[in-house]
């Protein structure tokens, strides 16, 4: 007897209830839809009927997302810029400025250059381009989840090579 297979817009029945029931958590709530995004995006990318229990996939498949990202924040916190107080700012004043910011941007490029081509790549495209992952895996023909390491292991070094300009 042949299974019964889904129909390609399957999941879309599913992705209200799904988003509406991690936004319950206040506390979790953007980084569920992030991880659901994600999800939905795997399961495109797969090929929808890929999935037989689209909802059951979305669940499980959002859930490991954010696993991933809790796992990714602990190991390399980050904060945006605007979020720092005042006195956090990296920011130097005076006559030396563009000085100091010539040597930053140095030692970046110096960094970068310690890494393999692929997470060089990675991070440019990410960090100073604004491309999103999905754009850099296409491009690079790589899974998002080796952009994603690519992407750790870059801003791991960094983080190392230029904690002496950390506030």
């Amino acid at each position: 007897m042949p299974r019964h297979r889904p129909s390609p817009k399957a999941w879309l029945a599913h992705y209200g209830e799904l988003i509406a029931a991690w936004r319950r958590n206040a506390r979790i709530g953007d980084e569920a839809q992030d991880a659901m995004h994600d999800a939905v995006l795997r399961l495109l990318e797969g090929g929808a009927m890929a999935a037989d229990n689209p909802r059951a996939y979305l669940r499980r498949s959002t859930r490991n997302g954010m696993v991933d990202r809790y796992r990714r924040e602990a190991l390399l916190p980050m904060q945006a810029l605007h979020e720092l107080d005042e006195a956090e700012h990296p920011l130097v004043e005076g006559p030396d400025a563009d000085a100091a910011a010539n040597r930053m941007v140095d030692d970046l490029r110096a960094a970068l250059q310690e890494l393999p081509l692929a997470c060089q790549q990675v991070y440019v495209r990410h960090r100073l381009e604004g491309w999103t992952h999905a754009e850099i895996a296409l491009a690079m023909g790589l899974s998002r989840a080796m952009v994603e390491k690519h992407m750790t292991r870059a801003l791991q070094h960094l983080n190392r090579r230029l904690q002496k300009y950390a506030p």
